[in-house]
């Protein structure tokens, strides 16, 4: 078997949260054909009892842990150099070194999880490098400009300046770019035309005996509640907003008509926003959880009322695999197949949240077709089908503009 590395932003495991169930599952893909290197970061001290189930899979494995609160701090030093804070944020010697001895000692293929870990293989010469940005991060922190005051805004804007033109410098030194939807790929090359050759994108796949409703555990929910399920981190803002603006909103209307609905707030960490919300009728926020599953399997409702997102969300797939009712933002269904009012639920507003909800509540079950749609676009195996080939090539497939169907596996990588 070849070598090859393999460098994350976040440790690859456990598969529980949206980076990291692309990042394990490509890494998973990948160690079946190389003998794999990772270089990740630990950025939550639960994690590092996770290193032995990585390390089943890798030839080596090298994690570096990363506290929060200091690495924002070392961020700060991107104001004074010029560059995005996100680089200063994961600037890492011990990473820099290690990378540099598996590049001394050969090895010649190196995939890029994040655009920040880019940084320790961007002047690599005689290395055939793959990145997967997965989504647009540069048009993120515009967003939160979007929503932010002074002087929030501000540095969110500068961020968003400075990351894109990174992620561009990356793009023009990398063989390939891959992304997490036809959307995200197209605007990447709409906004960085020098390099549209080679940019491509796989869709995130789902493990469908695993979020599959064959599985029954017992009901995490108290008797006589109509849970409405929320899944993610809740230490990301898109989700504390999300949440936030479900619970004031949306949730009192519910409830004037459905006396018994519950919002079950299911992530780890949440933030003191989200902790507040537990103050709220009907409102429960349960921090970390073992297993999402139960929740999502006893749940009435699925919901991701998402008005910052970019790329996939996995907490639409999982909750469509579990045959759940979903509702969704727009932003929240782009790149997905599903179809509205057949598969899943769409609401653009504060009224048709309700509607849709209640709609939900009182018997609508778009569940199966949910479910089959999941089993039938979105198997990881299929998603990552072509992707050593890609590797192997350097490039993509000349045909792949032709492609339709998202996924990477040459001739039907779509350009």
């Amino acid at each position: 078997m070849d070598d090859l590395i393999f460098l994350a932003h976040r440790i690859p495991y456990p598969p529980d949260k949206g980076d990291k169930i692309r990042s394990y599952h490509l890494l998973r893909h990948l160690a079946q054909r190389y003998r794999v290197h990772l270089g990740a970061f630990v950025d939550d001290p639960h994690d590092w009892r996770h290193a032995e189930a990585l390390r089943a899979l890798c030839a080596s494995v090298h994690l570096v842990g990363l506290k929060p609160a200091w690495a924002r701090l070392k961020a700060l030093a991107g104001l004074i150099t010029g560059e995005a804070l996100t680089l200063a944020y994961y600037r890492h010697p011990a990473m820099a070194a290690w990378v540099r001895g598996r590049l001394s000692a050969g090895v010649r293929r190196v995939v890029c999880y994040s655009s920040a870990v880019a940084q320790f293989v961007i002047d690599a010469e005689g290395v055939q490098r793959v990145m997967d940005f997965v989504d647009i991060d540069s048009d993120k922190w515009r967003q939160y400009a979007r929503n932010r005051p002074w002087p929030a805004a501000w540095l969110y804007r500068r961020e968003a300046e400075r990351l894109f033109a990174w992620e561009r410098r990356v793009a023009a030194a990398f063989d390939v770019s891959l992304f997490v939807s036809p959307p995200e790929a197209e605007d990447f090359r709409r906004l960085a035309p020098e390099v549209a050759d080679r940019v491509g994108w796989y869709v995130n796949g789902v493990d469908t005996e695993y979020f599959s409703p064959e599985h029954d555990a017992a009901s995490p929910y108290p008797a006589g509640a109509e849970p409405i399920v929320f899944t993610g981190a809740m230490d990301y803002w898109p989700n504390v907003d999300a949440v936030t603006w479900f619970a004031q909103e949306v949730l009192p209307a519910v409830r004037a008509q459905r006396p018994q609905a519950l919002f079950a707030i299911v992530g780890s960490r949440p933030a003191r926003a989200v902790q507040e919300l537990a103050n709220h009728a009907g409102v429960m926020v349960t921090g970390r959880v073992p297993d999402v599953r139960p929740y999502l399997h006893h749940a009435r409702v699925a919901v991701a009322p998402l008005r910052i997102a970019r790329g996939i969300q996995n907490k639409v797939l999982e909750a469509m695999a579990m045959a759940r009712t979903v509702v969704v933002s727009p932003q929240a269904l782009e790149g997905i197949t599903a179809r509205p009012s057949k598969e899943v639920l769409l609401a653009d507003d504060r009224e048709a949240w309700v509607q849709a909800v209640l709609a939900a509540l009182n018997g609508l079950d778009l569940g199966p077709a949910a479910r089959t749609r999941v089993e039938r676009d979105y198997d990881w195996a299929a998603r990552l089908a072509g992707l050593v080939a890609l590797i192997e090539g350097g490039r993509l497939p000349q045909n792949a503009a032709d492609s339709h169907t998202g996924v990477v596996a040459a001739p039907e990588l779509a350009i």
